[in-house]
């Protein structure tokens, strides 16, 4: 999901990060929640090693390799067929619900202004295509999932995951593959609720620290960084 290399290039551009900042909950965790509502995974042995991970990420700490490689092997197990059926399955019965008027209307408001506008996530892209979809976010940057013959899922990650530092590194080659650099646009918002996202925070001109973790809202609140809640 990408815009065509050579576009207009406009003055501004956003960046969106997804779970807890567009959308009210955690993409990812919520699917394994999902895949245990499914029956396609021992309920108790996997919510605790789920929540385990989430735990992980939410303190920075996160081996994301080895997430994935635990998160897809239900999805490993099935065919595309039924990964498929399940995908709109969850977007219909958890993400749709879950999407608000107010981050709608802040995706279009950037839009509208001519921005460059992306979702950059530490989701996999399995999980974010539709949502980004939904959003109406042609672009997205997230956690590629290898896929083998037939589109099967492998569990390897395909490039540098879009993790951390590794958000920086991939919106610096989306930009470059649309003969960009950062330094071309006038301003950069960049709208999270992490500190996972302190990398990519800092480079923008215009951060914003959206619907902020505690940690996050204390270093907002000392840098001056703007603060903004979306939801509740």
């Amino acid at each position: 999901m990408t815009s065509s290399p050579g576009a207009a290039k406009p003055a501004n551009l956003c960046l969106f990060d997804l779970d807890e900042t567009l959308l009210p909950l955690d993409s990812d965790h919520a699917w394994g929640e999902f895949m245990v509502r499914l029956g396609w995974v021992d309920e108790l042995a996997f919510r605790a090693r789920n929540d385990a991970y989430y735990a992980q990420y939410l303190e920075g700490r996160l081996n994301i390799h080895d997430y994935i490689l635990f998160a897809t092997q239900p999805l490993r197990e099935r065919s595309v067929q039924e990964c498929a059926q399940a995908q709109a399955r969850f977007m219909a019965e958890v993400i749709e619900p879950a999407l608000r008027p107010a981050a709608r209307a802040l995706v279009r408001q950037h839009q509208s202004r001519g921005d460059w506008v992306a979702l950059v996530t530490a989701t996999n892209d399995f999980v974010t295509a539709p949502i980004a979809g939904a959003l109406g976010i042609p672009d997205l940057i997230a956690v590629r999932l290898e896929r083998g013959p037939g589109g099967t899922i492998t569990g390897r990650i395909d490039g540098t995951p879009s993790y951390r530092e590794g958000k920086v590194t991939r919106v610096l080659e989306w930009l470059g593959e649309r003969q960009v650099r950062w330094e071309d646009f006038e301003r950069i918002s960049v709208y999270s609720d992490s500190v996972n996202d302190l990398p990519l925070l800092e480079r923008a001109t215009d951060p914003v620290a959206t619907n902020p973790s505690p940690a996050l809202r204390a270093i907002a609140l000392a840098r001056g960084w703007r603060l903004l809640k979306l939801f509740d």
